[in-house]
């Protein structure tokens, strides 16, 4: 019985070292699993913006910037107006988008309760879902077929659709990681709770919801599916919103599926400008997210 009892921790040990083995053989698969995905991931994207750049940089010049598009067979030109319009329509959409959007992620956070807030949250979360050109249809069908007129109002206001589900759930999240005590002790000081919302909690949380609003201006910054019903495009110089107006996104679809060379690397350079875009906003967006007021 002594022997056999001696026997018992030894072969207790045996097991564990083996599932000791196994555990780590498995942790090791799972970590070079992931950083194989990650690996890839990354590199397409850089594949990608290489090529972006590869094919568009050649058209990249002052004109390109300063000049609207040249008559058909003409080579040269710019796409001064696509910049110009992208940033009106753009601009438009998030001064329609923001009240909303944050009124909503206000009500959310700090009053919705039950039944109508969950419902709330639902549905902005499947309006992110939406495709844009779904959205597009839905602006051509509300803004633009009943007046006969494309515009580049009509497309901001899809644009601000697409923009509001980012919005709302950014300012709610940023406003339920406040800490309570903000909120208590500005009632506690004998602040109606108006103006505790107006003046402490949404100062509080102003640089999150910044950042939100600046990942929605880059989601929609190259969308192109909605413009395609709603501002149509121009070739010309048009600052008017209620009339049609060019888009840079808007001008690359229409260029990269053209017979002309010189709109192709066009085509390509406004890629690049828009991918550019993208990138410094996100970069801009991660830099405020550090800074110690946007934590």
């Amino acid at each position: 019985m002594t022997g056999a009892a001696s026997l018992g921790p030894e072969g207790a040990v045996a097991p564990r070292r083996s599932n000791r083995a196994v555990r780590r053989f498995w942790s090791a698969v799972g970590v070079f699993a992931a950083a194989l995905c990650s690996g890839i991931a990354a590199s397409t994207l850089i594949v990608i913006i290489g090529y972006v750049i590869t094919q568009g940089i050649a058209a990249i010049n002052l004109p390109f910037f300063l000049e609207v598009p040249r008559p058909v067979g003409m080579t040269g030109g710019g796409v001064a107006n696509g910049i110009v319009g992208s940033a009106i329509m753009v601009a438009i959409a998030a001064l329609l988008a923001t009240p909303v959007g944050v009124l909503t992620g206000i009500y959310l956070a700090l009053f919705g309760r039950g039944a109508a807030a969950e419902g709330i949250r639902f549905l902005a979360d499947v309006l992110s879902g939406v495709p844009s050109i779904a959205i597009g249809l839905f602006a051509y069908t509300v803004f633009v077929a009943p007046f006969k007129h494309f515009s580049a109002l009509s497309a901001s206001i899809a644009f601000a659709i697409l923009m509001l589900p980012i919005i709302i759930r950014t300012a709610e999240e940023a406003l339920r990681s406040l800490p309570s005590t903000i909120r208590e002790g500005a009632l506690a000081l004998g602040m109606s709770l108006y103006s505790a919302t107006v003046k402490v909690i949404l100062p509080a949380a102003r640089p999150a919801i910044v950042t939100g609003l600046l990942l929605a201006v880059a989601r929609v910054t190259g969308e192109t599916a909605p413009l395609l019903f709603t501002a149509f495009g121009s070739q010309f110089w048009e600052l008017n919103p209620t009339n049609p107006m060019a888009e840079l996104s808007l001008q690359v679809f229409t260029y990269a599926i053209s017979p002309y060379d010189d709109w192709h690397r066009q085509a390509w350079a406004g890629a690049l400008v828009l991918i550019s875009v993208v990138f410094l906003i996100n970069v801009f967006t991660r830099v405020a997210l550090r800074t110690p007021t946007g934590r």
